[in-house]
């Protein structure tokens, strides 16, 4: 079975010239730094449900909760059409295994959030809507990470979505290889630290679970593991979190480091905490001294000292 990390993309952010005046949207980031390290699965909605290219303008309109999509000048619907094509299409991306799926910003179809919507009786839209297709992944994979192409350009949300895509793979492989109560046990063990950097209350409701996972119903449990897991991951790691992560993993040096070595260390880190390093000048430094000891196995294992491939560099700039 491949576990490669499968990101579903709007073809247009690929550099796709779909866009319905026949351009595109590349992202450098998607498509320079991030591409090599994930398998793309593109989508444009509009496009596969029947519209050509070029195309007239389609926008949200009517209630912002149920829109309709709706040609701009031709007033032609294509909600149902839309509906229907995307039911179809995500029964077949789900069967596929994704872990993320990254949307267009303002697109009335792939539009996470504040996408315009217009009222049937005037033409002043408002920025309350989703589009068609982002409503209908979202309710079909509820905990699927996915964000938005603008948001993206914040290195904090950046980063935090790339965290989440690689622990969905190592969801999925444990599911796929090892479906049982150690399985889940090691990737707990595995994620312990990821955890409490996002929060600290799910981590333990978490570490909850994974106790009695000897005697729940697996299926269950799996369910509300998978459930509390996402939530958490949501919540975007504070510089306090990551400091007290960091306190933790400095917990398992206390008695091997010198007194100069300490010293620095927390200095390290404090600086870290105030804003004037960033977190890989922290993270480098305790791995150098933590690879220098003998350390607890699962302590070398934690996902928290290298979630992603380095060449990312996301924590330059967190």
């Amino acid at each position: 079975m491949n576990f490669s990390v499968k990101v579903g993309i709007s073809a247009c952010l690929t550099g796709e010239n779909v866009r319905y005046n026949g351009g595109h949207l590349s992202d450098l980031f998607l498509t320079e730094t991030l591409a090599p390290h994930v398998e793309w699965v593109t989508v444009c909605p509009e496009v596969e449900s029947g519209m050509g290219i070029p195309r007239e303008q389609v926008r949200l309109v009517g209630d912002t909760t149920y829109p309709r999509l709706v040609g701009s000048r031709s007033g032609v619907d294509h909600t149902e059409v839309m509906k229907s094509w995307a039911n179809q299409r995500l029964t077949d991306i789900s069967a596929a295994g994704l872990d993320g799926f990254v949307l267009t910003k303002n697109s009335p179809s792939c539009g996470l959030y504040r996408v315009r919507v217009h009222a049937t009786t005037t033409d002043q839209p408002v920025r309350q809507g989703t589009g068609l297709f982002a409503r209908a992944l979202i309710d079909r994979m509820p905990w699927l990470p996915v964000e938005e192409s603008g948001r993206l350009h914040d290195p904090r949300i950046r980063e935090n979505f790339v965290e989440r895509i690689f622990v969905h793979r190592r969801w999925r492989e444990m599911l796929a290889k090892s479906p049982c109560p150690k399985g889940l046990v090691a990737f707990h063990t595995t994620h312990k630290l990821i955890l409490m950097a996002h929060s600290n209350s799910h981590y333990r409701l978490l570490g909850r679970l994974v106790a009695g996972a000897g005697k729940a119903n697996w299926n269950i449990l799996i369910k509300a593991y998978e459930a509390g897991m996402h939530r958490a991951l949501g919540l975007i790691a504070t510089p306090r979190n990551h400091t007290n992560v960091l306190h933790h993993l400095m917990g398992f040096l206390k008695l091997k480091l010198s007194s100069s070595n300490k010293q620095e260390l927390l200095r390290i880190i404090d600086l870290f905490r105030i804003g004037q390093l960033p977190l890989i000048v922290p993270i480098t430094l305790l791995r150098h001294h933590l690879h220098q000891e003998q350390m607890p196995e699962w302590v070398h294992q934690q996902a928290y000292l290298a979630p992603y491939p380095e060449e990312l560099a996301l924590r330059n700039h967190i």
